[in-house]
């Protein structure tokens, strides 16, 4: 068709231009070049057919196979030319698979199967990585690589239908149990004073709300305590729920319980599963997920890791006293068992962490173990209180790093791990994983690579800081007399750096330890020097803020195209929430191979949910993100991403 369009047009012309000379040599030239095309595209063909015919006699030959067995053979096959991908061959069960028999030879195996890869037959492998979809039957693809005598490389390959075994896998697959356990997370909370009756209505409109959320799921439905359900289910109705974004969250939150206290409720779903029992315990550690997290959320936990919805309510205190006495005894046993401590927080250590371990320091003394506190680099955001804590007798020769420790640990050694939960995070991961007792203190959120079979997990995502929670350990188990002054500084540091001197995340607990440590003696005045920066820090701190923009008009982002100490994006996302109108900050800078996310918000930002999107982690208003061998600007687009990503999960215009 093309051929025949060129020559009608070159004819066109030739009568366009019969009185115009240049116009008829024109043509003419046309003409010939149209009629020398069609014969090399002519000779083209008849080669490859050639070829073709040479390439089936020469597999007939060298596989040993008679002509009409081949031909007839009942699985599709084809022999290819692997340069071009061009047909060389196909049998009759290929034609009528496809229902292609016409020009076949002049196509390619990418024509008929449109993002066909070859480069497996180039690595030796047996079959094609994906299968193949022909006139709705499915095939994997098998094959080989074969050549003739001329060293032109061609390859053999088999369609093997295996349409009814996709179809039985995907019926298995979607029939495979889930188990969805659903409890109100803060039961205590809702029912406090209440009545027999109140407890009964307020439960009774749960209850209802559940069944109806869980009437299309088709599954078994079952309360199985006051304030727990399970359901289990399909895995083809997984995607229903998923597509409401687990709506039973916002309808169980319009029920309230106490005055002013809103029903929450957490789902944990376990599938992926080969048994029902195993399905249960991914359900369990699902909402054990979800609780660590603060409640007021759906975790599914398949095989392989954690999926997060919802979580928009703020986190209530739910921790005891007897909670914090059980641990300080756990924590006591484990010491007094131990040859040697070793102390250890996440690296780039900030007051918090040190301050915490300073509190684990005064218990090992009180309790007269010998411990060191690990820290690989001392050029650290606590720095000027390092070197405070160096002028003290008793921590001249505390300060170790991770090679020494390696060297001293044995098999009776005890690590302490504070203020992280992550060994991705840690100082020295080496350790973590050379140490076979290991106990953590933390207050952050779990991820789904936090440290597994620690001996003792004292998790309090409730708690303002770290130092919060050893400052009740400290309090169960020595005396005032036996805390040193710099760490009662230490850790009230802490607390200070983590509440934003008592503006987020603070509770009853909170204020009661900071009490304690004032009795002691921590001086306020001492603690605010240790949030002083230099002349330049300083000059940089104000620079960052200069570069901020604001984004979805409450959101202010700053970005250092120059290496700026974690630190000082800090206390710059800090300040960023003095803008008016401003709800959340997020401040990017490089530093090595890493850029480093600073994320701060007053509460109606959940930065967390940003943040562990681009693999990160924290609390709800303070949470923080690492990323390797990126530059700032790719940085900002991936924030900005996972900005809208949010804000589009959340409904937010």
């Amino acid at each position: 068709m093309f051929f025949i369009l060129m020559i009608l047009f070159s004819v066109a012309m030739t009568a366009i231009g019969r009185d115009y000379a240049p116009a008829r040599w024109i043509a003419a030239v046309q003409i010939l070049l149209v009629f020398l095309s069609i014969w090399i595209y002519r000779r083209r063909v008849l080669e490859d057919r050639l070829y073709a015919m040479e390439i089936s006699s020469v597999i007939h030959r060298d596989i040993d196979i008679r002509d009409a067995d081949l031909s007839y053979f009942n699985l599709p096959m084809m022999v290819i030319r692997l340069g071009s991908g061009q047909i060389l061959w196909a049998n009759e069960a290929f034609y009528e698979t496809t229902g292609k028999r016409c020009g076949v030879f002049e196509k390619s195996i990418t024509d008929l199967l449109p993002g066909f890869k070859l480069n497996w037959l180039y690595e030796n492998h047996k079959e094609a990585p994906a299968g193949v979809t022909l006139k709705d039957r499915s095939f994997i693809v098998s094959g080989r690589v074969i050549h003739n005598k001329k060293s032109q490389a061609m390859a053999v390959l088999y369609f093997v239908d295996v349409t009814e075994l996709m179809e039985l896998r995907n019926k298995y697959r979607e029939s495979r149990p889930v188990v969805c356990i659903l409890l109100i997370d803060n039961y205590e909370e809702c029912m406090k004073n209440l009545t027999d009756s109140q407890k009964s209505e307020v439960l009774a409109v749960v209850d209802k709300k559940v069944a109806e959320w869980a009437s299309p799921l088709e599954g078994v439905f079952r309360k199985y305590d006051r304030d727990k359900h399970i359901i289990v289910f399909e895995e083809r109705k997984m995607e229903l729920i998923t597509e409401r974004r687990f709506s039973l969250l916002e309808d169980v939150r319009a029920v309230h319980g106490a005055p002013g206290v809103p029903v929450t409720m957490s789902l944990g779903i376990g599938k992926d599963a080969e048994t029902l029992a195993e399905g249960f315990s991914f359900a369990q550690l699902a909402i054990d997920m979800a609780l660590s997290r603060g409640g007021d959320r759906a975790v599914i936990k398949n095989r392989l890791h954690f999926e997060f919805y919802g979580g928009h309510s703020k986190e209530i205190e739910k921790r005891t006293k007897v909670k914090s006495r059980v641990m300080a005894d756990s924590l006591s046993r484990l010491i007094q068992d131990s040859s040697r401590i070793f102390i250890m927080g996440h690296s780039n250590a900030d007051i918090d962490c040190i301050g915490a371990m300073s509190g684990i320091m005064c218990i090992a003394r009180k309790l007269k173990k010998e411990a060191g506190i690990v820290i690989c680099r001392e050029e650290c955001a606590a720095k000027n209180l390092i070197g405070r804590m160096r002028e003290s007798p008793e921590y001249k020769d505390v300060f170790t790093d991770d090679q020494d420790a390696l060297v001293w640990a044995d098999v009776h050694t005890l690590l302490v791990v504070v203020d992280c939960n992550r060994p991705s995070m840690v100082e020295s991961r080496s350790l973590l994983e050379a140490v076979n007792r290991v106990a953590v203190i933390d207050h952050h959120r779990i991820g789904d690579d936090c440290i597994k079979s620690a001996a003792l997990d004292f998790h309090e995502p409730y708690a303002s800081s770290a130092c919060e929670l050893v400052c009740e350990l400290v309090q169960n188990i020595c005396r005032q007399e036996d805390i040193l002054l710099i760490e009662a500084e230490a850790m009230l540091g802490g607390i200070f750096l983590d509440t934003k001197n008592f503006t987020i995340n603070t509770g009853i607990r909170t204020f009661e330890a900071a009490a304690f440590l004032r009795r002691i003696g921590a001086d306020t005045v001492e603690i605010k020097k240790l949030f002083q920066n230099d002349y330049h820090s300083s000059m940089a701190k104000h620079k960052l803020i200069s570069s901020t923009c604001i984004v979805r008009r409450n959101m202010a982002i700053a970005v250092a195209e120059y290496e700026v100490s974690r630190t000082i994006a800090a206390q710059v996302a800090d300040a960023l929430l003095e803008i008016e109108g401003t709800e959340a900050s997020f401040v990017i800078v490089p530093d090595g191979v890493l850029t480093v996310f600073s994320a701060r918000s007053l509460g109606s930002v959940n930065v967390h949910a940003i943040c562990e999107k681009l693999g990160g982690g924290g609390h709800q208003s303070v949470a923080g993100v690492q990323l390797e061998n990126i530059t700032p600007e790719k940085a900002l687009n991936l924030l900005s991403d996972a900005i809208e990503d949010y804000c589009l999960e959340n409904g937010i215009t």
